[in-house]
């Protein structure tokens, strides 16, 4: 390939990624679901007639781009790309074959240019409710979590399934919103597919297996080469715990390299859970490679060769490990920790590239009220909705850590506004956590306070999925720890709540989150004076509080 060749390649390749960029778009703009909508909770790829992801939108987070990187090969050795046919669309919502639990459905659209299928377009996003118990963690199996479709076809064709479409009607609490958000994911791969073509009709392509070639040879050597430049011959371990359900989860890791790739072995990681906290194996490596390409190769574009080197050795019967069918729900409360364990191996490697520990896990409450709390005495109508919300992210080499930032999700935090416009609750807080970000030479970031009640003061209930509240974020380098969480109500006895499992709010009364901060980095006493000054004229840090730790 001479250098003219490589560079029409090379616009081609980014092209590619707007074009997947705009099927994300299409999605966030057609759904139905305020997770799809306001938070961005979705994945929107192309992958080539093998299965394997050939670029993925900037948009989306990573539990669901690169778990769906393993998701189309499972479709394809159901419905073989030969059997296709234009107008087709299949989904699933299989923990196991697509992004880890029921909530997160996956379609998968093939492509077609003058009657050949020349690609294929996949999608995940999180939806409100697939009925079962609801998004929480008390499923004692997967089965009572909620509605579980194997891989079959919603749209023939172009015709939609009219039978599945009535399973999946009266599966769930939210119908309306559950179609809405499926006919959406079909568009946005329509969108996409259109957009295939017309790029491969300007540059008069035939397939997209050259393009996709020199994709992967690029990304595999590029990644490749970064790995190359750390230590070898050592092997780096780091644990982190989380709160767990009905006991404290240890997560164990033990990195090496190995010729051009990166092995981590989870021995020693806790076994599993009677309750919805297991994480499935594909979104525990999606999560592992997510934390090590930050560090390692961040600049490269996510793709499956730029992810082939990083390889996940996770024992059978560990939490990080779960078999069907192992109950799953709240998978990211566990799965979302893994990039920070990942860091605490190469920071050994690399100080200067990780960061401290974050809040990691999404503080995201499923709320629920009307008759299916309350039964006849409800004073509001039904109602289900989740709202995703963040605490601080750890602090940076050289930065503070973000405030109230999704890290590792991706997902932006859902207006308060979008949330009460759609269901009968009212925030009465919702702002920064003050002496909440871990001291360092670089701080944490602050978490945040919110205060959630019903309309008309009725009772509600909160399917609690938090962590990081009996084990705060670490710092690093010397950097002290963030503050932990804590989830009650705003009586005057301050009443602690479970920070899992289902619970009602009394009538009268609000529901109250403190998210976690961030953990800071390096000794607290080099922080420059001016910045401490800075966070205590703001009211994010008391004076009380610089004085101890700063000294200042």
């Amino acid at each position: 390939m001479n250098a003219l060749e490589k560079i029409h390649r090379q616009i081609q390749w980014n092209r590619l990624i707007a074009v997947v960029e705009e099927q994300a778009q299409t999605m966030i703009r057609t759904a139905f679901s305020t997770t799809v909508r306001e938070a961005g909770d979705l994945s929107a790829g192309i992958f080539d007639l093998k299965g394997r992801m050939l670029a993925q939108a900037v948009t989306g987070t990573p539990g669901h781009v690169n778990s769906m990187m393993e998701s189309v090969g499972h479709f394809l050795n159901k419905f073989p790309a030969a059997t296709m046919k234009p107008g087709d669309h299949y989904i699933t919502n299989d923990p196991w074959l697509g992004t880890g639990h029921l909530h997160d459905l996956t379609v998968v659209t093939p492509a077609f240019r003058n009657g050949k299928i020349v690609g294929l377009f996949a999608n995940t996003a999180h939806i409100i409710d697939i009925g079962g118990l609801g998004m929480g963690p008390e499923g004692r199996s997967v089965f009572e979590e909620g509605l579980y479709i194997p891989i079959v076809k919603c749209f023939d064709q172009g015709a939609p399934n009219e039978t599945f479409f009535d399973f999946i009607r009266v599966g769930s609490r939210t119908p309306v919103e559950l179609e809405g958000d499926i006919y959406s994911l079909c568009a946005c791969n329509d969108a996409g597919a259109k957009r295939l073509v017309e790029m491969m009709d300007e540059y008069a392509m035939e397939g997209v297996d050259e393009l996709a070639e020199f994709i992967f040879d690029s990304s595999l050597a590029a990644t490749q080469a970064e790995i190359r430049k750390l230590p070898k011959g050592q092997v780096w371990e780091s644990w982190i715990k989380s709160d767990g359900y009905e006991f404290e989860v240890t997560l164990k890791a033990a990195m090496r390299v190995e010729g051009d790739e990166i092995i981590v072995d989870y021995t020693g990681t806790s076994g599993l859970s009677t309750r919805g906290i297991n994480v499935p194996p594909a979104y525990c490596r999606a999560y592992s490679c997510f934390g090590i390409k930050c560090v390692v190769a961040p600049e490269i574009p996510n793709n499956w060769a730029s992810l082939s080197p990083f390889v996940m050795e996770i024992p059978e019967g560990c939490i990080l490990n779960a078999p069907r069918p192992y109950p799953v729900s709240v998978r990211h409360v566990v799965g979302q920790l893994l990039p920070d364990l990942m860091m605490g191996c190469l920071g050994q490697a690399v100080p200067e590239k990780v960061n401290a520990e974050g809040s990691s896990a999404l503080w995201n409450p499923p709320l629920r009220g009307g008759s299916q709390v309350s039964g006849q005495n409800a004073e509001v109508e039904d109602f289900e909705i989740i709202t995703f919300n963040s605490g601080g992210t750890g602090a940076r080499p050289t930065k503070d850590g973000l405030d109230g930032i999704a890290f590792p999700s991706g997902v932006r935090t859902m207006p308060v506004e979008a949330t009460e416009n759609v269901a009968p609750v009212i925030f009465w807080r919702k702002e920064l956590r003050p002496d909440s970000a871990g001291p360092g030479r670089t701080r944490g970031g602050f978490g945040q306070i919110m205060e959630i009640g019903a309309k008309k003061n009725a009772e509600f209930a909160v399917n609690a999925i938090f962590d990081r509240v009996a084990n705060a974020p670490k710092g690093r380098f010397g950097g002290g720890m963030g503050a932990g969480g804590w989830v009650g109500l705003d009586d005057d006895n301050g009443t602690v709540l479970r920070t899992k499992g289902f619970q009602v709010i009394p009538k009268g009364r609000h529901l109250v989150l403190l998210l976690p901060g961030g953990g800071g980095m390096g000794d607290p006493k080099e922080r420059d004076a001016a910045l401490v000054e800075r966070d205590v004229a703001d009211g994010l840090v008391s004076a009380a509080e610089a004085k101890r730790v700063y000294g200042k």
